[in-house]
């Protein structure tokens, strides 16, 4: 049975950002929730086309469950071998929140800070960002496609809400469709609730 955990409190496309300066180099750590590798990428892409002029742009995510290692990832990015990518990594493995990526960019300063001292700056780094990160609880969820007619729609928007659901797509052509995600805990009243707004003249179907 799926359970509920603990995930960055930010939407798609959000980040959350913190920095600071260790020996005259720039540290910035940046952190957004990802459900897959592919969404990771995505977001460590955008974060290096965002600085390409920084020395490093170093990453580490997990993409599930806290703890889990099912869907993981890090780089150096040119630092010195298992001083960078890997700590961060492990940061991230044990700090109780799940669907996470950092991206470390770090502008050299001058001084060099050995190994010991760059494992230190770049899990101290991430570790940062984590004391403010804003954090949610994710609940079980199921996906459904909702299709109705124009007329229903800003009824059924109400209930999506008032039933915490998210909106992942929507579609206004002949009927509006919606692909949501629903809390399994809302999932019967919501059915029930858009089947009695509709007088049974919606259609909802489970994705995979």
């Amino acid at each position: 049975m799926a359970k509920s955990y603990t995930v960055p409190d930010l939407k798609p496309g959000q980040t959350y950002r913190v920095e600071q300066i260790i020996h005259r180099s720039r540290f910035i750590t940046t952190i957004a929730r990802v459900r897959n590798p592919q969404e990771a990428k995505a977001f460590i892409d955008s974060v290096r086309a965002e600085h390409a002029q920084a020395t490093h742009n170093c990453w580490a995510f997990q993409a599930s469950e806290p703890g889990s290692t099912a869907q993981v990832g890090a780089s150096d990015d040119g630092e010195p071998k298992g001083t960078a990518g890997r700590p961060m990594l492990t940061v991230l493995l044990h700090c109780g929140v799940g669907e996470i990526a950092a991206v470390v960019t770090r502008y050299f300063g001058g001084i060099l800070l050995g190994t010991g001292g760059l494992v230190r700056a770049y899990q101290g780094s991430v570790k940062l960002a984590l004391e403010t990160l804003p954090v949610t609880v994710k609940v079980p969820s199921t996906s459904i496609e909702v299709t109705l007619e124009h007329r229903f729609v800003n009824q059924a928007l109400r209930l999506f809400d008032d039933y915490r659901c998210i909106i992942a797509n929507k579609d206004f052509g002949m009927d509006a469709v919606f692909q949501l995600e629903v809390p399994d805990t809302q999932l019967q009243a919501l059915t029930d609730a858009l089947t009695e707004m509709s007088s049974g003249g919606v259609l909802i179907e489970t994705l995979p």
